[in-house]
């Protein structure tokens, strides 16, 4: 079983989510499922079936959350240090072309959010960045073409 990356604030999101679909979601798909049987006929019951799909797709996602916090190798970004860009940095770049600033934090795969600015360890910005240091120019292959960054700060929060 591979170990994955993730920060302790990405562990403790996946924890919360797992709590509310157990203690909360849970039940009351249990409560939805035992009043659509109170209907009658099942075959032709939608309550029943979309209460039954929901159970499924809940379930589902809890055994992924388990999964994936079984084994997540939590790392605390705030003891990391260090100029070079690794896993947990923030770094700011700047677009060489229309020298718009961008802020990134490389995260685990579960906890990526691009619009939040946290991008997975994965992905192909992520690779062009890691082992990179202040000053350093970094070309990035996106699906949109070729883009260029100059890192202009590496921080650890």
């Amino acid at each position: 079983m591979d170990k994955v990356p993730m920060t302790a604030q990405g562990h403790s999101a996946l924890e919360e989510e797992l709590k509310r679909r157990q203690q909360i979601e849970r039940p009351r798909i249990i409560q939805a499922i035992a009043e659509a049987r109170s209907h009658g006929d099942l075959s032709e019951n939608a309550e029943y079936h979309a209460a039954k799909e929901a159970q499924s797709l809940n379930e589902g996602r809890i055994a992924e959350l388990e999964d994936k916090l079984s084994r997540a190798e939590v790392i605390d970004v705030s003891k990391l240090s260090g100029t070079t860009v690794k896993f947990g940095a923030t770094v700011t770049l700047v677009d060489e072309d229309t020298e718009e600033q961008k802020t990134y934090q490389i995260v685990g795969e579960a906890e990526a959010d691009v619009k939040a600015g946290r991008v997975s360890i994965t992905s192909p910005t992520a690779r062009a960045l890691i082992g990179k240091t202040v000053g350093d120019s970094v070309e990035v292959s996106t699906p949109g073409g070729g883009k260029s960054y100059e890192i202009l700060g590496v921080a650890f929060q």
